[in-house]
């Protein structure tokens, strides 16, 4: 949904973007943060370490995947080849507070009660043989399992997931420390000591974009019951990564500071210029600067939105004002993710008009106007996402079908609950106009905590309902994932693991971010269940 007359995009410009999966961890990025960090960070034990204990959740008696070190093969080093071009973080979490929220995570009953489970199980297999491997399995000098080494000291200091722009291998984080200290360097040297099988020398960082100590980059293959992981150091930062080219690009890539604000524990950033120019003339509208993130707080054993921070770049961002109770009755209930600002643009908009108010030439009257998007990501690549977008005013319908015509996508056009609707499909409309005629909830109907925390004031919102949003996308992977044609149809009822999956995941909390402009900053506020 291009605009002809779209303002120019910022200053450096996109290169090619990242794959399906970062564009799902984009939406999703609180989700991978919790769990990510509920896998690594949430189970507790009496293990060793100068941190807190942890174990691996393994059953007791001898470990059935313990690696060993018997006959163990000479390290053989090779010469890494360069990646020619930079990769752009495209998007991040960052942990501020690790100590505060593994005690969270390791005290959350949803989480606990997952372990036993068909989804807790099915998350955590493929990594269990690893984190749950000891120290005697190894023949190592620290005690417990490699779990308790990783977290009670690899990661007792500030630390960040990064997800690169590129190829395939953007699906594969990197785990950064940025400024590891005397424990989180003592616990990388004792598990190099002992899982490493073998070393790629890099002489130089790709396109040449960072600093190369003497000797170039080492990067340790590290290999623990059949399971690899790719590992490097220098003197600022520690990283550790599936692939070893995504430790070299997280080696060399420049990143914001790892500083966070008194009260905010996990925070979520990404960078505009990694999802291509859609992406960042989306933004440049919206007035957000390149340092917007997504902030979280731990409160009790769970963590909660602590709203939208950064620098508002443009001077057509509107004060904050409420959604209305006609948007938010146009809104399913059950919308995965809502995303609404306010804007204030020409009176008319008519494409000459917006084009003389984008390159500051405009003389115009100007208006406020309230634009929300409602969206519903799918679980995989075939499919469509669901999307919508509902604008306040039905006199701009004229100037914006002018605007949205000649796309590559045909969009439905509708009048709902006083909205201009422009949709993907002619299924999202009819659900969009159920809920606004009482046929189906909306977001009326919310939780009372969402509903008050969407009526207050913002300048922009974000809504995320993540049960709905997981349940849909286990769903999605696991249609996209079965065998279905002629001779084997499409079950009428799910696997019962999936379907208890889907319910427990239906439970988690809908997490509300508020931002409101205040001069150049955008003020954080949040809202949730």
């Amino acid at each position: 949904m291009t605009s002809p007359v779209s303002p120019p995009p910022p200053a450096g410009g996109g290169g090619k973007g990242p794959s399906s999966a970062a564009r799902i961890a984009l939406i999703g990025a609180l989700v991978v943060g919790v769990g990510v960090g509920a896998f690594v960070l949430g189970r507790k034990s009496g293990g060793g370490g100068s941190g807190p204990a942890f174990s691996s959740g393994e059953p007791k008696g001898p470990p059935t995947a313990g690696a060993t070190v018997e006959g163990m093969p000479e390290v053989s080093s090779s010469k890494m080849e360069v990646p020619g071009a930079a990769a752009l973080p495209a998007l991040w979490v960052d942990v501020h507070s690790p100590a505060k929220v593994r005690d969270a995570l390791a005290r959350n009953a949803w989480l606990k009660s997952q372990w036993e489970k068909p989804l807790g199980q099915g998350f955590t297999s493929g990594w269990a043989a690893f984190l749950g491997s000891t120290g005697a399995d190894l023949k190592a000098s620290f005690k417990g399992a490699v779990l308790d080494v990783v977290v009670g000291q690899l990661l007792d200091t500030p630390f960040r997931t990064v997800w690169f722009t590129g190829d395939a291998r953007v699906g594969t984080p990197a785990l950064i420390v940025p400024k590891a200290n005397k424990t989180a360097r003592a616990a990388w040297d004792s598990l190099d000591a002992v899982a490493k099988r073998g070393e790629l020398v890099a002489d130089g960082c790709p396109a040449s974009t960072g600093e190369v100590p003497d000797g170039g980059f080492h990067l340790s293959r590290w290999l623990v019951a059949e399971q690899t992981v790719w590992a490097a150091r220098t003197e600022d930062r520690l990283v550790l990564s599936r692939h070893p080219v995504v430790v070299l690009q997280a080696l060399c890539a420049a990143l914001p500071e790892l500083d966070g604000e008194l009260g905010v524990d996990v925070e979520v950033g990404f960078d505009a210029n990694a999802y291509g120019r859609e992406a960042q003339l989306f933004t440049h509208v919206l007035g957000l600067g390149e340092d917007t993130r997504l902030q979280l707080g731990v409160d009790g054993d769970r963590l909660v939105a602590k709203g939208i921070a950064g620098k508002v770049s443009g001077t057509w961002v509107a004060t904050g004002k409420p959604l209305s109770d006609d948007l938010l009755k146009l809104v399913p209930e059950d919308t995965p993710v809502l995303f609404a600002f306010q804007l204030m643009l020409p009176e008319s908009l008519e494409p000459a008009q917006l084009k003389a108010f984008w390159k500051g030439e405009s003389r115009a009257p100007m208006r406020a106007r309230q634009v929300a998007v409602a969206w519903t990501p799918r679980g995989s690549a075939s499919m469509e996402p669901e999307l919508a977008l509902l604008w306040g005013d039905e006199k701009d319908a004229e100037g914006l079908s002018a605007l949205f015509s000649g796309g590559a996508r045909t969009l439905v056009r509708a009048t709902l609950c006083k909205h201009v609707v422009l949709a993907t499909s002619q299924p999202e409309v009819e659900r969009l106009q159920k809920a606004c005629e009482g046929r189906a909830p909306n977001m009326l109907n919310a939780a009372g905590p969402v509903v008050a925390g969407l009526r207050a004031p913002s300048t922009v919102v974000l809504g995320v309902n993540t049960g709905r949003l997981l349940s849909g996308l286990a769903m999605d992977g696991y249609t996209s994932e079965a065998r279905v044609d002629r001779a084997s149809p499409m079950p009428k009822a799910l696997p019962p693991e999936i379907e208890a999956a889907r319910r427990d995941l239906e439970a988690l909390p809908y997490l509300g971010f508020r931002g409101n402009a205040q001069g150049y900053v955008m003020a954080s506020e949040g809202f949730g269940t």
